[in-house]
Protein backbone atom coordinates (compact mmCIF):
# COMPACT_ATOMS: atom_id res chain seq x y z
CA UNK A 1 0.00 0.00 0.00
CA UNK A 2 0.93 3.53 -0.46
CA UNK A 3 2.25 5.44 2.44
CA UNK A 4 0.19 8.46 3.48
CA UNK A 5 1.72 11.67 2.20
CA UNK A 6 2.86 14.14 4.73
CA UNK A 7 1.73 17.71 4.30
CA UNK A 8 4.40 19.94 2.85
CA UNK A 9 6.25 21.92 5.43
CA UNK A 10 6.57 25.61 4.58
CA UNK A 11 10.10 26.71 3.91
CA UNK A 12 11.55 28.19 6.99
CA UNK A 13 13.50 31.32 6.04
CA UNK A 14 15.61 33.31 8.38
CA UNK A 15 14.85 36.91 9.26
CA UNK A 16 17.89 38.00 7.26
CA UNK A 17 16.68 36.22 4.13
CA UNK A 18 13.21 37.68 4.53
CA UNK A 19 14.63 41.19 4.96
CA UNK A 20 16.86 40.70 1.92
CA UNK A 21 13.83 39.58 -0.10
CA UNK A 22 11.86 42.60 1.17
CA UNK A 23 14.64 44.97 0.10
CA UNK A 24 14.86 43.32 -3.34
CA UNK A 25 11.10 43.54 -3.79
CA UNK A 26 11.16 47.18 -2.67
CA UNK A 27 13.89 47.98 -5.17
CA UNK A 28 12.01 46.22 -7.96
CA UNK A 29 8.87 48.17 -7.07
CA UNK A 30 10.78 51.46 -6.96
CA UNK A 31 12.41 50.70 -10.33
CA UNK A 32 9.01 49.92 -11.83
CA UNK A 33 7.55 53.17 -10.44
CA UNK A 34 10.51 55.18 -11.73
CA UNK A 35 10.11 53.57 -15.15
CA UNK A 36 6.40 54.38 -15.16
CA UNK A 37 6.92 58.03 -14.25
CA UNK A 38 9.80 58.35 -16.71
CA UNK A 39 7.53 57.05 -19.48
CA UNK A 40 4.71 59.32 -18.34
CA UNK A 41 7.08 62.31 -18.31
CA UNK A 42 8.30 61.56 -21.83
CA UNK A 43 4.74 61.30 -23.07
CA UNK A 44 3.82 64.62 -21.46
CA UNK A 45 6.98 66.19 -22.88
CA UNK A 46 6.02 65.09 -26.41
CA UNK A 47 2.57 66.57 -25.91
CA UNK A 48 4.09 69.82 -24.61
CA UNK A 49 6.43 70.09 -27.60
CA UNK A 50 3.55 69.58 -30.02
CA UNK A 51 1.45 72.13 -28.15
CA UNK A 52 4.27 74.68 -28.21
CA UNK A 53 4.98 74.55 -31.93
CA UNK A 54 1.29 74.46 -32.85
CA UNK A 55 0.64 77.34 -30.49
CA UNK A 56 3.53 79.33 -31.98
CA UNK A 57 2.20 78.84 -35.51
CA UNK A 58 -1.32 79.77 -34.36
CA UNK A 59 0.01 82.93 -32.68
CA UNK A 60 1.96 83.91 -35.81
CA UNK A 61 -1.15 83.47 -37.95
CA UNK A 62 -3.27 85.42 -35.46
CA UNK A 63 -0.68 88.21 -35.46
CA UNK A 64 -0.74 88.33 -39.26
CA UNK A 65 -4.54 88.54 -39.16
CA UNK A 66 -4.37 91.33 -36.58
CA UNK A 67 -1.96 93.31 -38.76
CA UNK A 68 -4.28 92.83 -41.73
CA UNK A 69 -7.20 94.02 -39.60
CA UNK A 70 -5.34 97.15 -38.50
CA UNK A 71 -4.29 97.97 -42.05
CA UNK A 72 -7.83 97.37 -43.25
CA UNK A 73 -9.27 99.64 -40.56
CA UNK A 74 -6.83 102.41 -41.40
CA UNK A 75 -7.63 102.10 -45.12
CA UNK A 76 -11.36 102.08 -44.36
CA UNK A 77 -11.19 105.21 -42.16
CA UNK A 78 -8.71 107.11 -44.37
CA UNK A 79 -11.27 108.46 -46.87
CA UNK A 80 -13.51 109.63 -44.01
CA UNK A 81 -11.03 111.36 -41.66
CA UNK A 82 -7.76 111.29 -43.59
CA UNK A 83 -4.84 108.87 -43.31
CA UNK A 84 -3.21 110.55 -40.30
CA UNK A 85 -6.32 110.65 -38.14
CA UNK A 86 -7.31 107.15 -39.26
CA UNK A 87 -3.96 105.83 -38.09
CA UNK A 88 -4.25 107.75 -34.80
CA UNK A 89 -7.77 106.43 -34.15
CA UNK A 90 -6.91 102.80 -34.90
CA UNK A 91 -3.66 102.86 -32.90
CA UNK A 92 -5.39 104.55 -29.94
CA UNK A 93 -8.21 102.00 -29.86
CA UNK A 94 -5.84 99.06 -30.14
CA UNK A 95 -3.52 100.46 -27.44
CA UNK A 96 -6.51 100.95 -25.14
CA UNK A 97 -7.61 97.35 -25.68
CA UNK A 98 -4.05 96.11 -25.16
CA UNK A 99 -3.75 98.17 -21.98
CA UNK A 100 -7.01 96.78 -20.61
CA UNK A 101 -6.04 93.19 -21.39
CA UNK A 102 -2.57 93.73 -19.92
CA UNK A 103 -4.05 95.13 -16.72
CA UNK A 104 -6.45 92.19 -16.44
CA UNK A 105 -3.58 89.74 -17.02
CA UNK A 106 -1.53 91.49 -14.32
CA UNK A 107 -4.38 91.14 -11.81
CA UNK A 108 -4.46 87.41 -12.53
CA UNK A 109 -0.69 87.14 -12.08
CA UNK A 110 -0.96 88.88 -8.72
CA UNK A 111 -3.80 86.57 -7.72
CA UNK A 112 -1.79 83.49 -8.67
CA UNK A 113 1.20 84.46 -6.57
CA UNK A 114 -0.80 85.96 -3.69
CA UNK A 115 -3.10 83.07 -2.79
CA UNK A 116 -1.78 80.14 -0.85
CA UNK A 117 -3.21 76.69 -1.42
Amino acid sequence: MDEPQQPDQPDEKSIGELLQQLVENGRAYADAEIGYYRTLFRSKLRDARAMLWMGAVAMALALAAAVALVVGLVLTLAPIVGPGFATLIVVSVFLAIAGLLGWLAWTHVKRIFKEKP
